[in-house]
């Protein structure tokens, strides 16, 4: 479909946790050779499409950035300016980031567990201020408000802390015609998905965002969705 409002979103490539299942959230893991592989695939898949953009936005962790790189290398598309936010970082899991899911289970039930990494509005348990876990101690977010850092994010709170970045950053962008590429993580696209499409919270659990394959979204000039793709091999 041809339209000039359009916003491509893509969650990063495999990284060296999904190795062993445990949850990342915002622990700074770098890719996996596989993951590197599918950034590239997709870039070529892209380019193979005849889709060009103007800029990327990243989350402040280095596997979308990785993403990002490998996938325009591979599209062999010209050098674009790149924005990072921590607003597109992946939702904070608080006390089960580094943790496998059979930790998490043995720890705190399975039901529990799952309304956590599936529900709309259960956190995990947070990170305490004073845990040197706690973004709030990490430099990567030095210069961002010590009161906005979580120790711990429902979906509801990860959209909550996102949708300002859609209405103040991207939303202008692609209504001025910009060609933008989001990378970003599964839980953040989630969330994003939730908002732009009208999913309820109850359908969000069921919705799920494959790693390295693009999302395309059209819209009309007053950001309504008009239609969306993947962008997958033959």
């Amino acid at each position: 479909m041809s339209a000039p409002f359009r916003l491509v979103l893509l969650r990063h490539g495999h990284s060296e946790w999904n190795l062993t299942d445990r949850f990342t959230g915002w622990t700074d893991i770098a890719l996996t050779d596989i993951g590197l592989q599918e950034a590239a695939l997709c870039g070529r898949i892209i380019a193979e499409a005849d889709f060009a953009f103007d800029e990327v936005h990243l989350s402040a962790l280095k596997r979308t950035r990785q993403t990002a790189e490998q996938l325009l290398l591979a599209a062999q598309h010209p050098a674009i300016p790149m924005h990072t936010s921590w607003r597109l970082n992946e939702r904070h899991y608080g006390e089960l980031q580094g943790l496998d899911k059979q930790q998490i289970f043995a720890q705190w039930g399975k039901e529990q567990s799952r309304r956590w990494w599936r529900g709309f509005t259960d956190a995990p348990p947070a990170l305490d201020h004073s845990d040197l876990r706690h973004p709030r101690h990490d430099p990567l977010y030095r210069d961002i408000e010590p009161q906005l850092m979580p120790g711990s994010e429902s979906l509801q709170q990860c959209q909550q802390r996102l949708i300002p970045y859609w209405q103040q950053t991207l939303t202008p962008r692609i209504q001025a015609g910009r060609r933008l590429l989001v990378v970003s993580h599964g839980n953040t696209l989630r969330a994003l998905r939730m908002h732009v499409e009208d999913i309820s919270p109850k359908d969000i659990e069921q919705v799920e965002i494959p790693s390295a394959q693009a999302l395309v979204y059209y819209f009309d000039q007053h950001m309504r969705l008009l239609d969306s793709q993947w962008l997958a091999a033959e």
